[in-house]
């Protein structure tokens, strides 16, 4: 007989494969699952089902959701500020800070010429379209990319972008460390961030 068993291989193989997860977790977990009332895992077999057969991103600012109502689309919001980030984890992060009440553009990454990720490959264009046919119209524009070298070339990017529209560009201020990730940053500093944003300087 093979050990493990080609299913739990198969299981192990596939868990493996998500970020932050080794061979060892992934065992653990299988053997976890296999301990668990077959409904409980019929209920994590429909959640996965269902994530990725019921959430969209939004056309305008690329938010995931599961309905119509995004957060560009509610009136209750600055509607003349957005908050450029790399990623769905960073406006989650800047909205657990409750400093921040305008809307968000999420690139979905960002550029990185040695793995041939180009500007082409994120969403910039459209947010360039919205710049220019937002009404009301935006005035401010706010970078809280992740302070890497990738971030800073794309915030470089967007700035040279949007230049001739008239729009100020501001950057959250550097309480973020060098080679940091919003997501892991905690809510105090990345508040202060928020608030105490500075002009982006090229």
């Amino acid at each position: 007989m093979n050990f493990p068993p080609k299913l739990v291989e198969n299981a192990i193989e596939e868990i493996s494969k998500l970020p932050g997860i080794g061979k060892k977790t992934a065992l653990r977990l299988v053997l976890h699952l296999l301990r668990q009332e077959e409904s409980s895992t019929d209920n994590l077999t429909d959640a996965l089902k269902d994530l990725r057969t019921g959430v969209k991103y939004c056309d305008t600012c690329h938010i995931i959701s599961d309905t119509s109502d995004c957060t560009c689309r509610t009136v209750k919001r600055n509607l003349t500020t957005i908050c450029v980030v790399e990623d769905t984890p960073d406006v989650l992060a800047i909205e657990n800070t409750a400093q921040y009440r305008g809307l968000y553009h999420v690139l979905g990454g960002v550029i990185s010429p040695i793995e041939g990720i180009g500007p082409a490959d994120v969403n910039i264009d459209s947010l360039i379209n919205r710049i220019k046919s937002s009404e009301p119209k935006i005035e401010e524009v706010i970078l809280a990319l992740n302070p890497t070298m990738e971030g800073d070339t794309t915030a470089f990017y967007i700035t040279r972008k949007l230049k001739e529209y008239g729009v100020k560009i501001t950057s959250i201020a550097r309480g973020i460390p060098i080679g940091g990730e919003l997501e892991y940053a905690d809510e105090v500093t990345l508040g202060r961030s928020i608030m105490t944003r500075t002009t982006y300087e090229q």
